[in-house]
């Protein structure tokens, strides 16, 4: 029930308004909210109270725009991953670069999930890109069959990766399945195998 829900903290007055955040807990014990904005990204001890820059990509003319924040698995909740615009850096919670890698997506995403199998994936206009969260390598690419599309990341449920489409006034929902070698294969390709299957089935 929702009466149940308590306030823990509450932080106003933030001179950049949030727009994307996170929750890094370190070594288990200290808790930080890391949230992006239009200027770059800026951490909150949840602690001591106070607010401090972390990244803020000084070399980007216009506003940024932040798409996730991920925590690595690596060093204790220290690590993030910080993804903005059509780029990534590695940087720890006291705002210093991690690893001399830039991750580069072949096109600005619109939209950024990071999934249960320590990939990211990036809807972009014109194709999907699949990546290793820890080391920004790129694992595949999808292409879209129409590509005047918007693509949206929903949930992660079952392996099964949902997105959903946007194209004019109309939407629809797709998945992308990931099968036991880690490979991504297309909700079409998994439409036409179930067909096959059923084929199969009816004609034994």
């Amino acid at each position: 029930p929702y009466n149940r829900f308590m306030k823990f903290k509450s932080y106003t007055g933030l001179r950049h308004k949030p727009l994307i955040a996170n929750l890094t807990v370190e070594d288990g014990q200290r808790l930080k909210v890391i949230y992006g904005a239009s200027n770059g990204f800026h951490a909150i001890d949840c602690d001591q109270g106070h607010t401090y820059e972390l990244f803020l990509p000084n070399y980007v003319n216009s506003p940024v725009t932040p798409h996730n924040i991920t925590v690595l698995n690596s060093n204790n909740g220290h690590d993030l991953l910080l993804l903005y615009d059509d780029e990534g850096v590695y940087v720890n919670t006291h705002g210093l670069i991690t690893k001399d890698v830039l991750v580069n997506w072949g096109e600005r995403p619109i939209s950024v999930a990071h999934i249960s199998t320590g990939q990211l994936m990036g809807w972009g206009v014109k194709a999907i890109e699949i990546r290793i969260a820890e080391t920004g390598h790129l694992e595949g690419v999808f292409m879209h069959k129409k590509q005047t599309q918007k693509l949206k990341f929903l949930c992660e449920k079952n392996e099964k990766v949902f997105f959903a489409s946007v194209l004019g006034r109309r939407s629809q929902i797709y998945f992308m399945a990931l099968n036991r070698n880690n490979h991504y294969v297309s909700s079409e390709s998994v439409r036409q195998q179930s067909q096959s299957q059923q084929q199969m089935a009816s004609q034994s």
